[in-house]
């Protein structure tokens, strides 16, 4: 029988270095007094704002220190609590730091609304004055452009205050999933034992044995559906927190609270949306083309996953999958090279599954340490892909806080998922091209297809259920969970049309699906995978200018308008253009999967 290993037992080279953040926690406990004993001195200030140049300036200056240790702190102890879910010290100290976390923000909560009482005369005037207030320039005016959705001095401190109560659906939602639900054991290939796990359903749904992955199918979906009504609750909280927030800010709706802080045309959203809808057609060819080449009369939810060409295995361990990534990598350019070979030689990937490991796969890290890459890997080709996808994101934060100045050391939830499906389609093209075999380049034609069938359709299949689970709310509807299983069965059958059986396990798979507690995150997955299209095939064809527009995008930011950085990088999502050229793109990859299969 396979049993996760304790964290205890993976060889230290496959865990991230977290040592490099702190190599003492006495050093984490300094940071932390630092921190608290500056709240003090942050509040300090209020009042005296419009009183010169150097007040405003320090003010600022004392804010972003302050919350470039507080992040520091708080990513340490979450990535620590990560490393296992069942671990009370790190879960303690992960509390801690968010507890301090909302205890600055609420002691930050003046600044905006004591700028913005401010005569903007004034407030330019004061930039005319102190040439280092400049660094501010577009800082000031996006808040300026803010101004009819800041409150109070006291209400921002009140909403500053509720923010760790408005995380506990997500909080109760991932100690349920990730530490407190446990899965069946079932008889995996060759009929051996496998105990299920999050990480191990990935891998299991991609089995050639159908049995196998009906039987992770259903185990998984089953066990979700015993919480049904504890999920169910926790994501109507998340559903009216968002709601919450977004009307005591004066948003029409949770969606344009969502997007318009970041200039994000709720148009891009509905366009998204209805850009898909009007192409179903081709993920219902794909379908059928599928059950084809399965070999199947009738096509099941559990059959989606496995690839469409048997008898190619392309299982790779972990270190040829840094090699090939690196090498699917050069046409970025020695920058960019560099920069990657010399941060994973630096422990940034924690690789292996383990006991009370959080589940899936993500980016994180703060301004001041390096970027981390959370994996589970099972050495699938899935599992390549989804570390150049986190490899992605961490070179734009890499870039982005080597150049930009903390104020600006980050990017938006658009632009996230840009580089990161970026690097996926750089892969996919080294791979297509390292292979003479058409049996291997079906295969990988496959794997392409599918990235945009689960990142463009799959994803905007979520973000119209999330996009209606919250105006059921706003307009006063409850979300039970036969409500929510309904439509999302409903949808289910939409998308995937007739050619698909409506399998009774599908319509809890809502429960599964962590993102659902990030407003309005999922749609970003699509649009970033049509933008990522676009600038891939302009670094292919074009050469160096486009590899230096996307190094410029990189180094951004979010020192500019996300909508205007993917511009000057080279494409213009508010049109739906990108999206319908993807969609092409998927068209066009169907055809060439039926001319290799023919």
């Amino acid at each position: 029988m396979q049993e996760v290993p304790k964290r205890n037992e993976l060889p230290q080279q496959y865990t991230w270095n977290l040592e490099a953040i702190y190599p003492d926690e006495t050093l984490w406990e300094a940071d932390w007094q630092a921190v608290k004993e500056s709240i003090p001195k942050l509040e300090g200030f209020r009042g005296t704002l419009g009183g010169s140049p150097d007040q405003l300036l320090g003010c600022l200056e004392l804010r972003d220190e302050t919350h470039k240790r507080t992040d520091q702190l708080v990513v340490y102890s979450r990535m620590r609590k990560d490393e296992d879910n069942g671990n009370s010290r790190y879960q303690a100290l992960a509390d801690r730091a968010m507890v301090l976390a909302t205890e600055l923000s609420s002691a930050s909560a003046f600044i905006g609304p004591e700028i913005l009482a401010l005569p903007e005369e004034k407030l330019w005037g004061f930039l005319a004055t102190e040439s280092r207030l400049g660094l501010y320039r577009h800082h000031l005016e996006e808040l300026l452009r803010q101004r009819p959705h800041v409150r109070s001095t006291e209400v921002e401190m009140v909403l500053a205050q509720s923010m760790e109560i408005s995380r506990t659906p997500d909080n109760t939602y991932g100690m349920l999933t990730n530490a407190d639900m446990k899965f069946p054991t079932i008889q995996g290939e060759g009929g051996l034992p496998v105990e299920l796990s999050q990480a191990r359903y990935n891998h299991l749904r991609e089995s050639q044995d159908r049995r196998v992955r009906k039987d992770a199918f259903q185990a998984m979906h089953q066990s979700y559906q015993g919480f049904r009504n504890t999920v169910a609750s926790s994501l109507s909280g998340s559903v009216r927190s968002d709601i919450f927030y977004s009307r005591t800010r004066s948003y029409p709706t949770a969606l344009e609270a969502a997007l318009e802080p970041n200039s994000i045309p709720t148009t891009v959203y509905h366009n998204l949306i209805e850009t898909v809808n009007r192409n179903l057609s081709s993920l219902h060819r794909y379908m059928a083309l599928r059950a084809r080449l399965l070999g199947l009369e009738e096509l099941h939810h559990y059959d989606l996953y496995v690839p469409m060409v048997a008898d190619v295995k392309l299982e790779m361990p972990y270190e040829e999958a840094v090699e090939t990534v690196e090498a699917a990598f050069a046409p970025l350019g020695e920058e960019y090279l560099s920069a990657l070979k010399d941060g994973l030689a630096s422990r940034w990937v924690d690789v292996y599954e383990n006991e009370g490991k959080t589940s899936g796969a993500y980016s994180s890290g703060a301004y001041t340490t390096n970027p981390y890459v959370l994996l589970n890997y099972q050495g699938t080709l899935n599992d390549v892909f989804t570390l150049a996808h986190e490899l992605g994101h961490s070179m734009h934060s890499y870039f982005t806080r080597k150049t930009q100045p903390y104020v600006y050391g980050d990017y938006t939830i658009f632009l996230a998922e840009v580089a990161s499906t970026l690097n996926e389609a750089l892969l996919t093209d080294y791979l297509l091209k390292q292979s003479v075999d058409r049996k291997l380049q079906a295969y990988l034609v496959n794997q392409q297809m599918e990235r945009i069938r689960t990142t463009l359709f799959r994803q905007t299949m979520f973000a119209q259920f999330e996009l209606e689970i919250h105006s059921w709310v706003e307009s006063g509807q409850a979300l039970t969970p036969d409500l929510l299983s309904s439509r999302y069965a409903e949808l289910n059958a939409r998308y995937y049309g007739s050619g698909v059986v409506p399998d009774e396990e599908i319509a809890i798979e809502w429960a599964r699906i962590p993102h659902f507690y990030w407003a309005f995150y999922v749609y970003q997955y699509a649009t970033g995978v049509s933008a990522a299209t676009a600038l891939a095939n302009q670094i292919l064809t074009e050469g160096e200018p486009a590899v230096q527009r996307y190094l410029h995008f990189l180094k951004s930011g979010s020192s500019d308008y996300s909508i205007n950085l993917l511009r000057q990088a080279g494409v213009d999502m508010a049109s739906p253009e990108p999206v319908q050229q993807a969609l092409d793109k998927f068209d066009a990859l169907t055809d060439q999967m039926e001319e290799l299969t023919a």
